[in-house]
C-alpha cells in the first residue's frame, strides 16, 4: 500500500491488549477511521532485550505475540511499519552463538565487525576511541569462543550489559547484505509497506572518525537500502538522532526523516506561551518528515536539538517536567554536552504528564503536531493520554519503562471514553479527511501568545488558531464554500 498522508499509530505489538490478535480488535473497534494512515509496530520479533531491539530474527514474529498471520491480518485495512536494526543483532542469535561457538572458523564469522576490521592488528587506539559518539564506555565487547578459548573482540554500539547484548553487523560483508535483502524479501510478502532504519546512524566505522553518520558515505548506503527496498513495494524512514544540519542533509536526499525537533519544541511554545521559537523553526523546515510528540523512548534534548535551542530555557523546561515525574537520560559523548555541562539526553514521561494533565494544553500541542507539514504519528499511550507507569520504570530499571504501559482490553476501553480522548480521535478524524492538508501551508503573523497555522487547496482551507494564554484551540475550516468553527 503507498504512504498516506494520514495519522499513524506507533504501538508495541502487546501493548493494546497482549498480542497480535488483540491488537487488530484495538484498531477495528475503536480507531478504524483514526489511523487511516496505518500502524508501526514496533519490533515483533523474537529478541533478547531493549523490549524488541535485540532481535535473534526476522523471519519469524515472537510467539507470544501472535504470527506472520497475524500481521497480514492487520495489514488488510492498515498500512504496516516495522523496525529493522539495520545496525546490530542479538548475540543471542544462531549467528552470533556459532561464532561465538567456532570463533573464526563459523559461517558467520565475517557477519561481526572483529576489531581486526577497524584496527590492522586488532588493538583499539585510544585516540581513535576519543573520537567516537559513543552510546557506551567501549564500542565494544569481549567474548572467549567455546572450541578454541581464545578471545575475540566485537564492536557493540549499544547495550548497558557488558558484554552486549547487541552485537554491531558488517554492513559491508555480502552475506549480511544478502541477509538484508532476504528479510526485506520476508516482509514484503507479509504486507509490510514501510521499515524504519533503527541505529542507521551508526553502521559505518572508521579509523580517526566518531563512527556515526559518515559523510557521504552514509547517503550512498541508505540509498542503496532505499533502492533494495523500494524493488519490493517498500519505503524507508531512516531513524537518526543528529544534529538539525545532519538532518536536513539527508532529508535533500529525497528520503523521510523524523522530525524529532517538534516534541520540545511544542514544550517550549506551550510552557513560555510564546510562538517566536515555532515560528523560525517552521520557516525553513523540510516537509518529508513524520511528526511525533512522543515515543518509546523520551522526549528528544541533545544532541538533536544543538543549536536549535537555548540551553537556559532547556533546563527550565526540563526542571518542569522533572517536577511533574518525569526522569532523563543523559548523553555520554563529551562533545554534545553544552554549557555548564548540560548534558540531558532525552526526558523521559508521557507527553500527557509532561503537559501537566492539561487537557487544553494537550490538544493544543495535538492540534500544532497535526498541522505542521508531514506525517502525523501518535504513540499508543499518548493517544490515550496515559499517565507516568513509575511502577513499571522501578520494576525494570529502566526508566523509560513509564511510557510504555501494556494496556488490558479493559483499560483501552476505559481510556477512549474519556473526554481528552474523544476529543484527539475528532481531531485525527478531521486531519485525514479535509483535503487542504495535501495543499500549501503556511504560519499565519499573530501576536506571540497566539499561533496560527493554515493550509490551502483551491478554495478549500483549514486554519488552527491557539491561544497560548489560555491553550484554548480552535480549527475554521472552509470546505466547498461553506464555513464552519471547530473547538479542539
Amino acid at each position: 500500500m503507498a504512504l498516506k498522508n494520514k495519522v499513524q499509530l506507533i504501538t508495541y505489538a502487546d501493548s493494546l491488549g497482549g498480542d497480535l490478535k488483540a491488537l487488530n480488535t484495538v484498531l477495528n473497534r475503536y480507531f478504524p477511521d483514526i489511523f487511516e494512515g496505518g500502524v508501526h509496530i514496533l519490533p515483533p520479533f523474537p529478541s533478547s532485550g531493549d523490549r524488541g531491539f535485540a532481535p535473534t530474527t526476522y523471519f519469524e514474529i515472537e510467539p507470544s505475540f501472535g504470527t506472520w498471520e497475524d500481521m497480514r491480518a492487520i495489514g488488510e485495512h492498515f498500512n504496516i511499519a516495522v523496525d529493522l536494526m539495520i545496525n546490530h543483532i542479538s548475540q543471542r542469535s544462531e549467528y552470533f552463538q556459532d561464532f561465538l561457538k567456532k570463533g573464526r572458523k563459523s559461517q558467520y564469522a565475517d557477519y561481526f565487525l572483529t576489531l581486526d576490521k577497524i584496527w590492522p592488528d586488532g588493538e583499539p587506539v585510544q585516540a581513535d576511541l576519543d573520537r567516537v559518539a559513543r552510546r557506551r564506555d567501549v564500542p565494544y565487547s569481549e567474548f572467549t569462543i567455546e572450541e578454541t578459548g581464545e578471545k575475540e573482540r566485537v564492536w557493540t554500539t549499544f547495550g548497558a550489559s557488558d558484554p552486549s547484548e547487541q552485537i554491531d553487523l558488517d554492513v559491508h560483508a555480502p552475506a549480511v547484505q544478502q541477509m538484508f535483502r532476504d528479510i526485506l524479501t520476508r516482509f514484503a510478502a507479509n504486507g509490510v509497506g514501510m521499515v524504519r532504519l533503527d541505529a542507521v546512524g551508526y553502521v559505518l566505522k572508521k579509523p580517526g572518525t566518531s563512527c556515526f553518520f559518515l559523510e557521504p558515505e552514509m547517503y550512498d548506503y541508505i540509498n542503496e537500502v532505499k533502492e533494495t527496498a523500494g524493488a519490493l513495494g517498500i519505503d524507508i524512514l531512516p531513524e537518526v538522532h543528529a544534529d538539525i544540519d545532519i538532518q536536513y542533509r539527508l532529508a535533500k536526499q529525497g528520503v523521510w526523516i523524523y522530525d524529532f525537533i517538534m516534541p520540545y519544541m511544542m514544550l517550549d511554545t506551550l510552557m513560555f506561551k510564546r510562538n517566536s521559537n515555532l515560528y523560525r523553526y517552521l520557516a525553513d523546515r523540510p516537509a518529508n518528515q513524520f511528526i511525533t510528540l512522543d515515543c518509546h523512548d523520551g522526549i528528544p534534548v541533545k544532541p538533536d536539538l544543538d543549536g536549535v535551542i537555548d540551553e537556559d530555557d532547556a533546563l527550565i523546561i526540563t526542571n518542569k517536567c522533572l517536577e511533574r515525574g518525569a526522569r532523563i537520560t543523559r548523553v555520554l559523548s563529551e562533545r554534545h554536552k553544552g554549557k555548564n555541562g548540560f548534558d540531558v539526553h532525552q526526558i523521559v514521561c508521557t507527553y500527557y504528564e509532561a503537559l501537566g494533565c492539561d487537557d487544553d494544553a494537550y490538544m493544543a500541542a495535538r492540534a500544532m503536531q497535526f498541522f505542521v507539514p508531514g506525517i502525523p504519528q501518535v504513540y499508543y499511550v499518548g493517544m490515550l493520554a496515559g499517565r507516568n507507569d513509575l511502577g513499571r520504570a522501578d520494576r525494570t530499571g529502566d526508566s523509560r519503562e513509564m511510557n510504555r504501559h501494556n494496556y488490558t482490553l479493559e483499560e483501552v476501553d476505559t481510556a477512549v471514553k474519556t473526554e481528552v480522548v474523544q476529543r484527539l480521535m475528532a481531531l485525527a478524524r478531521f486531519r485525514n479527511s479535509h483535503p487542504a492538508f495535501n495543499g500549501t501551508f503556511e504560519t499565519v503573523a499573530c501576536p506571540e501568545d497566539q499561533v496560527c497555522l493554515k493550509w490551502n487547496l483551491g478554495e478549500d482551507s483549514c486554519t488552527l488558531h491557539v491561544d497560548l494564554g489560555s491553550c484554548k484551540s480552535e480549527i475554521v475550516s472552509v470546505l466547498g464554500g461553506r464555513e464552519e468553527k471547530i473547538a479542539v
